[in-house]
């Protein structure tokens, strides 16, 4: 093991935290986790040491990342009677570092944030954007909320687990540009679906259309990714409907707190709910295509009559 090597926790190992794990096991460092679900063989047949509960995670570890699915997971992997709370004790010399790197609601951020902080422990919330194939490649867009001098310390780890890292601001900022990154994609999905859908009843072949728009100013990773997707009928996760439900549900509970109208998120979570209606809250997020293709009777690749 390196010279440098820390002592790392990692809370959740799902599809998203195992592979992150894993690229801080590959660098050598010490990591001991804790999930809910089954222990993934890409973990359990590291170097990793396993832990009984969450408690035991904050015990052992210096700096201790979670990845869970949503707010109440957070509380409770933090404040649950086994949680990181309960294992937190100030080290002589090192201050724990406690990394969320769930996408959550920003306004509970900032209150577990201060709880934490009352503990004599530090917090950083660092959501991130890239999906399965990011996590694994090490390629993420991490988006941070934190003081500048944690930052400093966590970003060596967040370098290993992705590309694009910012700190945004203080503790919730990170969440809210995940929220704010979640509004943008299911905006472009709906336009990208809407344009193909449009392409294709109108008797043009959407892969061709969608090649002379990825030329163009309408070019985007979603028309190039999620276009693809629909026009080949690929829907299989990716990133599952009810996962993007869950972010514009933050979306949308965030902006009715703030007094502020999102019109357009509401429909896509509209059009998002009527594909879980179907049976799709599984279906990738690009699937959105199917509820604007149900409206119209017609398929995107569909011959018109």
């Amino acid at each position: 093991m390196q010279s440098s090597a820390l002592k790392i926790g990692f809370i959740g190992l799902g599809i998203m935290g195992a592979p992150m794990a894993g690229h801080l096991i590959l660098a050598g460092h010490q990591l001991f986790v804790y999930t809910l679900g089954k222990m993934p063989e890409t973990i359990s047949g590291s170097s990793a040491t396993q832990c009984m509960s969450a408690r035991g995670v904050a015990e052992r570890a210096d700096i201790l990342f979670i990845m869970v699915p949503d707010t109440p997971d957070v509380e409770a992997a933090l404040f649950g009677e086994t949680g990181v709370a309960a294992g937190l004790k100030v080290s002589p010399g090192t201050r724990k570092v406690v990394v969320d790197m769930s996408s959550i609601s920003p306004i509970a951020t900032k209150v577990f944030a201060q709880k934490i902080n009352a503990l004599g422990c530090a917090y950083l919330d660092a959501p991130v954007s890239g999906g399965e194939v990011g996590a694994k490649n090490a390629t993420l867009s991490i988006m941070v909320g934190g003081p500048q001098a944690v930052f400093d310390r966590v970003n060596p780890l967040f370098a290993l687990m992705g590309k694009n890292i910012t700190l945004v601001g203080g503790n919730g900022d990170g969440q809210t540009a995940k929220v704010a990154n979640q509004i943008i994609v299911a905006l472009t999905i709906e336009a990208v679906a809407e344009a193909l859908l449009f392409a294709s009843r109108a008797g043009a072949d959407p892969a061709r259309v969608r090649q002379a728009l990825m030329g163009g100013f309408a070019s985007s990773k979603i028309l190039e990714v999620h276009g693809e997707r629909m026009v080949k009928r690929n829907f299989e996760p990716g990133f599952r409907i009810e996962l993007h439900q869950k972010d514009l549900n933050l979306a949308l509970s965030t902006a009715r707190q703030l007094g502020i109208s999102l019109p357009n998120t509401a429909t896509a979570q509209e059009l998002f709910n009527a594909c879980t209606a179907h049976g799709g809250k599984a279906w990738d997020h690009s699937a959105m295509a199917r509820a604007l293709e149900n409206m119209a009777n017609f398929e995107i690749g569909q011959k018109p009559d």
